[in-house]
């Protein structure tokens, strides 16, 4: 399979991904920001994790904390590409705990900004929530599910009283508890939705991860016009041809329109990726220029727009 990339802007301009440093240019070290995430079992870490994630952190599961300097450390050589980093600590590394007091010392000697995040959540919660899914809780061993619970509240006890930020998921669903951390790590701007702009040709099968599937089988085929054919939708005079079609600016305009409606809903429910797949027949001309155009209307609207070409370079 053959796939092309480009990017977007916010203006619709493409850009490089790419970053240029001159011969004897040095990028200076960034001290990363950082989270540690933990808390009891089944009260939400995954998804307040993926929720930084989102927010564009970089999430190490299950990190013994003894290894916390070094990520840190690691993160400030990488030349601003990694600026904020969360570490989920559990009872999975409950061997670990003991390092962890000395890691933060030392990260707090270095200025390192740092927070630790607890989810936190009653005991009938979380038995409900484990019977939801039969699974045994992690230290329950061969006692009850309350056993566990009780085990792991006395071993993360202390945590939870040095934990800068304590979110008791009780009550709450996943959407409020992203709603929760976003409104601690967004900051003042919404954050954004990010999309992949897919073309596909249907003759190779639809793509497997699309969310939202369009069909521009209804443009006449630039495939039967010999000048064009040997070309792809990245070619003005091809694009120029599918835009003077009837319908195919009128259906840019639409979808667009719809798309931004989309967008609107999904950042209320919590939904940060989406990838809009665009088809024709072979995915070469009609689908290819339909989502160069149709990226650079969504970056203009302020979304992180990628462009995949999944079958423009089939025969």
């Amino acid at each position: 399979m053959t796939e092309h990339e480009t990017t977007h802007d916010r203006d619709g301009a493409q850009v490089s991904t790419g970053t240029t440093v001159e011969p004897g240019e040095t990028a200076e070290a960034a001290i990363p920001e950082l989270v540690i995430i933990s808390g009891m079992s089944g009260a939400g870490r995954s998804t307040a994790a993926k929720c930084l994630e989102d927010l564009g952190w970089f999430v190490v599961d299950n990190l013994p904390p003894a290894l916390i300097p070094t990520m840190v450390e690691l993160g400030a050589r990488s030349q601003g590409n990694v600026a904020r980093i969360a570490v989920v600590v559990d009872v999975r590394g409950r061997q670990f705990f003991d390092a962890l007091r000395e890691s933060l010392a030392d990260l707090d000697s270095k200025g390192v900004t740092r927070r630790i995040v607890f989810l936190e959540s009653s005991d009938d919660a979380l038995v409900r929530r484990f019977e939801s899914v039969r699974r045994p809780h992690p230290l329950q061993g061969d006692g009850r599910i309350t056993d566990g619970i009780a085990a792991e509240r006395d071993l993360l006890r202390e945590l939870r009283g040095d934990a800068d930020l304590v979110i008791d998921t009780s009550s709450l669903n996943v959407h409020e508890l992203r709603a929760k951390m976003d409104a601690q790590f967004a900051g003042d701007e919404e954050p954004e939705l990010r999309a992949t702009v897919m073309s596909f040709g249907y003759k190779y099968g639809l793509p497997v991860d699309a969310d939202l599937v369009v069909d521009c089988r209804f443009i006449p085929n630039p495939h039967w016009v010999p000048e064009l054919r040997p070309f792809t939708g990245l070619n003005e005079e091809v694009s120029g041809y599918v835009f003077s079609q009837p319908g195919a600016k009128e259906f840019l305009d639409r979808y667009t329109e719809l798309l931004q409606l989309i967008a609107t809903g999904y950042r209320r429910e919590g939904k940060r990726y989406v990838t809009i797949a665009v088809g024709c027949t072979g995915g070469k001309h009609r689908s290819v220029a339909m989502s160069e155009k149709l990226a650079a209307r969504l970056a203009s609207e302020g979304v992180e727009t990628v462009v995949v070409h999944r079958d423009m370079g089939r025969e």
